[in-house]
């Protein structure tokens, strides 16, 4: 099973480090340009709508208010975003693939779930919103919004979903490496949850984060204990 294995080799070459585009030497792609404009309509988009969506409550405000607000038409908007709720979840576009990009780019003789530890202890230590453990008041607010809304919730299962066919490739295990992924992105989804809940309670990150770090241990060394028999705590 690949989630025990050590790493041999970059997989895929061509890529950079985030998985993305040419190698780094090579000459930029002609559409590097259109690329980056169209990220940047993305997220200018992505900043409006989150915008009224904090001032008025999601189910309030309409496609067109925002399309408006973005000065863009209707049409234009749906081209970037196929459903209302992509103009919020679009913050977890770059996190979609993370724990794929996290283990396809691990060093040599690290293993899926050691490179998964760490890469998880580290988001931790820098307060990362991914983690749930954040008290930023922007971040705060974002994931009042978030999870205070149901239909956000269901379209972030499917973001996790694809989360989870992305790691079960890297690891190319076939149905063991989908297990593996399924197990790992709902470990990460209870964590970032447990988090979340308890700063919503009126902790700070700074007092969440002992416990949120023995709580990511406990979380891989159950990992580890199902997935790699024999294997210590």
């Amino acid at each position: 099973m690949v989630m025990s294995g050590e790493r041999t080799g970059r997989p895929g070459g061509g890529a950079d480090e985030a998985g993305h585009g040419p190698a780094r030497g090579r000459a930029p792609a002609p559409s590097g340009l259109r690329e980056r404009k169209k990220r940047l309509t993305y997220q200018a988009v992505s900043d409006a709508a989150v915008a009224l969506f904090l001032e008025r409550g999601f189910d309030q405000v309409s496609v067109a208010e925002v399309a408006a607000a973005a000065d863009i038409s209707k049409p234009t908007l749906f081209r970037y975003f196929p459903a209302k709720e992509d103009l919020v979840l679009h913050r977890f576009a770059d996190h979609e693939d993370e724990p794929a990009r996290v283990v396809a780019g691990r060093p040599s003789g690290t293993s899926p779930l050691d490179a998964l530890r760490r890469h998880v202890l580290d988001g931790l230590d820098r307060r990362d919103p991914v983690t749930g453990l954040c008290d930023a008041p922007e971040v705060l607010a974002f994931h009042r919004l978030l999870y205070g809304t149901p239909s956000l919730v269901a379209r972030l299962h499917a973001y996790q979903g694809r989360s989870e066919r992305a790691l079960a490739h890297v690891l190319e295990g076939g149905v063991s490496a989908r297990l593996a992924a399924g197990q790992v992105i709902a470990v990460l989804r209870i964590l970032a949850e447990e988090n979340w809940r308890r700063i919503e309670a009126g902790e700070s990150a700074d007092r969440v984060h002992p416990s949120a770090v023995e709580a990511a241990e406990q979380a891989f060394a159950q990992l580890r204990t199902g997935l790699e028999p024999g294997a210590g705590g």
